[in-house]
């Protein structure tokens, strides 16, 4: 069965955590990370992935390149400002 995956989206759940580890008076619930997530996801370009099989996806995900993680990581810092200045909590 075929796959449709964001590469982008995969690489954001890669760097988040530990992105938001360096932020000690940041909200880390589940709804903060969420639009942290979504913050920055809208900010960088998506980049979909077909594939078959997960080792093609692995492969994949294995090339990103510096400059792409760099970017990944800003828009991930910045989404975490912003989230923190205006946290959307019931």
């Amino acid at each position: 069965m075929y796959k449709l995956r964001n590469y982008s989206e995969e690489a954001v759940d890669n760097l988040l955590d530990t992105v938001l580890s360096k932020y000690d008076n940041t909200c880390k619930c589940e709804k903060c990370k969420l639009d942290i997530k979504a913050y920055a996801l809208n900010s960088i370009t998506p980049k979909y992935v077909v594939s078959d099989k997960g080792e093609i996806y692995t492969r994949a995900l294995n090339e990103i390149n510096k400059q792409e993680v760099v970017n990944i990581t800003e828009a991930i810092m910045k989404a975490i400002e912003i989230v923190s200045s205006n946290p959307k909590h019931d």
